[in-house]
């Protein structure tokens, strides 16, 4: 089955991406690193990993039919993955329409608000008149 809208809530060791309509969804579960970085006082460098580059390219690969897409997830790993779609994947950086905060929310709590969000994003769309 084949839907138009995808949202994907990530962190830093998982990815769930739902393909959705109005009736139906689709999930995909993906896992990322599972290492944690521990900084020691007056040691160099931030203290943080590297972004997974790997993970990156599988949330990539899972949204390649989809229209648009909606970035959700507690941390700085949803804005990681724009930027690594901005460099690696252009044209999927161009169908990512929305990036946001959210917790951690269930299944269901991510598709409801993925429904509401395109829903009012597709009503502030101009209607397009033919000439």
């Amino acid at each position: 089955m084949s839907h138009f809208h995808a949202v994907v809530w990530l962190d830093h060791a998982q990815a769930r991406v739902f393909h959705f309509d109005r009736d139906s969804a689709e999930k995909t579960v993906l896992h990322g690193h599972k290492h944690h970085l521990h900084h020691k006082a007056g040691a160099i460098g931030s203290g943080r990993d590297p972004a997974d580059a790997a993970f990156f390219a599988e949330i990539a690969h899972t949204l390649t039919d989809a229209g648009e897409v909606l970035l959700l997830g507690p941390g700085a790993a949803k804005l990681e993955f724009f930027r690594y779609a901005g460099k690696a994947n252009p044209a999927l950086e161009h169908r990512i329409v929305g990036c946001e905060t959210v917790d951690h929310p269930t299944d269901g709590q991510i598709v409801a608000y993925a429904r509401k969000y395109f829903h009012a994003k597709d009503r502030m769309m101009p209607l397009l008149a033919p000439a």
